[in-house]
């Protein structure tokens, strides 16, 4: 898969002014976060011209935070020295929030043995809004680099983790992420209208599942399983994918959806 599939951009969404203006808000740290998410579907190093644009701040305020966060680890220069990349230290956070993180351990485990039975790609999505974001990853043969990622992203209105996540939420809720997605199509059979991605999520409520057909790859059939919290709420799904060239739809129901399903319920807390 050679470009990123997220338009849902994990940069710092949700702030408003409200939220900057409290005593506690500190903006200098903001700035650095703001440089740090500019490497987001960055496809090569960046010039520092290049992060200040994308971080949205001025030059000046863009060399302070590189060389500050290229001191302590978190940005490094590139192999070829024309510009900046993501230094060692952030795999650091990576590791911290994957082994605190009480859904990732609990899942990883249960995915792990259904990987072994379905022997197709499994992973573990997280909720974020717009889209989920892949916290476990377990390969089939068939897999490319970008595919193999924790922290890969798809958007929560094609993907059939997404409509797993969305057919447990409100209806009003729902419509608010449609409306506010990026609903691009990744290929010719994306759905990108929004009552055909409703009619979609209403069959997923219904099943218990989502079923995804060339969606976001050509040749993919994908089924995607809602993970719930102690309260009920999504906050997580389970993805098994495979290849349209070897499966049929009902073969490929019939076969992984019993499994999956249960490893669903097994991970989910209600």
């Amino acid at each position: 898969m050679p470009r990123n599939t997220t338009r849902a951009e994990p940069g710092l969404r949700g702030l408003t002014e409200n939220d900057r203006s409290g005593p506690l808000f500190v903006r200098s740290l903001e700035k650095a976060m703001q440089v740090l998410a500019a490497f987001h579907h960055a496809d090569a190093p960046l010039s520092l011209s290049e992060i200040a644009a994308r971080a949205g701040v001025d030059r000046s305020t863009a060399q302070r935070m590189v060389h500050t966060l290229r001191s302590m680890g978190y940005i490094r220069r590139s192999g070829d020295g024309r510009g900046f990349v993501p230094g060692i230290r952030l795999l650091d956070h990576t590791l911290d929030y994957l082994r605190l993180d009480p859904l990732v351990r609990r899942a990883t485990p249960v995915l792990q043995e259904l990987r072994k039975e379905v022997r197709e790609r499994v992973d573990l999505s997280l909720f974020d809004d717009l889209r989920v974001v892949y916290a476990v990853r377990l390969q089939s043969k068939r897999q490319t680099f970008y595919t193999t990622l924790v922290g890969h992203s798809v958007p929560s209105f094609c993907s059939s983790g997404g409509w797993a996540i969305l057919s447990r939420l409100p209806d009003d809720r729902v419509r608010d992420i449609l409306d506010r997605s990026d609903r691009r199509p990744f290929t010719p059979h994306t759905l990108t209208e929004i009552p055909e991605i409703l009619d979609k999520i209403a069959e997923t409520r219904a099943n218990g599942y989502a079923l995804t057909l060339n969606q976001i790859l050509l040749g993919e059939i994908a089924a995607g399983f809602p993970v719930l919290d102690a309260n009920g709420e999504p906050v997580a799904a389970i993805h098994v994918a495979g290849s349209l060239a070897e499966w049929t739809p009902e073969d490929f129901v019939n076969r992984n959806i019993p499994l999956a399903l249960e490893a669903a319920r097994a991970i989910s807390q209600y």
